[in-house]
């Protein structure tokens, strides 16, 4: 029956227009009261979320959710106690009355359908950024956000990460003027990352999790490195530009470039479909961004630079620091300067599950998580067509 199910989703995918409609709505919430999560896509990065909001210590995850199972059962683990139940189907999930909330960390194309099947059984969500894998997904998700009465958190944690607010509350001020140009990279390693385990195809539903892409034979690497195949994700403005381009908006009050350039190659990683290696400009009304990254050599990680008329930021997951400017090439001591003292994601949970109970719009919603993806599949336009996209189109 399932893949019958399967198959119609990959027929239509994503339908616009659908009203939704919240139908188990409705747990009003304690003060001390626990909210019970369940885990969709409980791979890596799903996993790092339920252990974070273990230590939060606000939540029972009663339910966890992948399309393999040992994944599944590892993930299981973490709640600690014996009656966490897991499955291949985040639907049979849903159908429970007695989950309240769910985290996903699917591949980004079932980022989407999960989204929207979750709200429809009237959960609240906390979903992996880029929320979208097509710009066409953005508006429908939007508004069946919108009709839900639901919260939705994007995971684009530096909007509640506490030296990302200091450093937006020095910009929109003016402490380092007009700012016409910002930088953003991001660098990781895919060499060196070890010898994982194989993955045992018997133990993956793998039609399951094709979903709604191409049918294609089981592939570890595609399994493995998915954000890299445009089958099932963006490569890297999806997955770290996606990051910076929601700080940029979010600091400078604008969201959509009006241009875009975008060049990139598989230098090392050829068995890839996205470039390891890439380079965009945008151009927004009043600024300009560029991109570079490369994930063949992890030095200086990832971050921003705001370069202004009276200064500059430099920004990144550790801290930031500003510079005033003073006429000459040599850089001054920092004016002012923040170190990070723990990873935003677990501050940015908190926000989702006070959100949850006082029902209030959480710090990435859903405009602002569907914006900075936008931005990464405009550049990924530019890329695929190997030409300047204007937008709109």
């Amino acid at each position: 029956m399932y893949d019958a199910v399967v198959q119609a989703d990959r027929r239509n995918f994503i339908k616009s227009g659908v009203a939704w409609t919240a139908l188990s709505q409705s747990r009003v919430f304690g003060a001390n009261e626990r909210i019970r999560v369940a885990g969709l896509g409980t791979g890596g990065r799903c996993r790092y979320l339920l252990e974070l909001l273990k230590k939060i210590d606000r939540t029972d995850l009663v339910a966890t959710c992948d399309v393999y199972e040992p994944r599944r059962l590892e993930v299981k683990a973490i709640a600690g106690v014996p009656d966490t139940r897991d499955y291949r189907d985040h639907r049979e999930v849903l159908d429970r009355k007695d989950v309240d909330a769910v985290v996903i960390g699917s591949p980004d194309h079932w980022h989407v359908p999960m989204v929207l099947d979750a709200l429809k059984a009237g959960k609240d969500v906390y979903c992996e950024k880029p929320v979208t894998h097509t710009i066409a997904e953005g508006d429908s998700l939007i508004a069946a956000v919108r009709d839900s009465s639901r919260i939705l958190q994007i995971g684009t944690q530096q909007r509640s990460w506490p030296h990302f607010a200091e450093a937006r509350d020095l910009v929109t001020t003016g402490k380092i003027g007009k700012i016409p140009l910002i930088r953003t990279y991001w660098y990781q390693d895919y060499l060196h990352r070890g010898n994982p385990k194989p993955i045992d195809p018997a133990k993956l539903d793998w039609n399951r999790w094709l979903g709604s892409a191409p049918e294609q034979a089981f592939d570890e690497n595609k399994y493995r490195t998915w954000r890299w195949f445009w089958d099932f994700g963006g490569g890297a403005l999806t997955d770290l530009y996606c990051h910076w381009i929601d700080v940029v908006h979010w600091y400078m009050g604008s969201d959509t470039p009006e241009v875009a350039q975008v060049m990139g190659e598989r230098y090392v990683r050829t068995d890839w479909d996205a470039p390891d290696t890439i380079n965009g400009s945008f151009r927004y009304p009043n600024f300009h961004v560029v991109y570079d990254g490369t994930m063949v050599c992890a030095l200086e990680d990832g971050g921003l630079v705001f370069r202004g008329t009276e200064g500059m930021l430099k920004i990144d997951r550790g801290g930031f620091a500003i510079y005033p400017e003073n006429g000459s090439s040599r850089m001054p001591p920092p004016s002012v300067e923040q170190r990070s003292k723990q990873d935003g994601t677990i501050d940015h949970l908190a926000n989702w599950l006070d959100c949850i109970k006082s029902r209030k719009i959480p710090n990435a919603p859903v405009e602002a998580g569907v914006a900075a993806a936008r931005s990464a599949h405009i550049g990924n336009l530019a890329l695929k067509r190997n030409q300047i996209v204007r937008w709109p189109e």
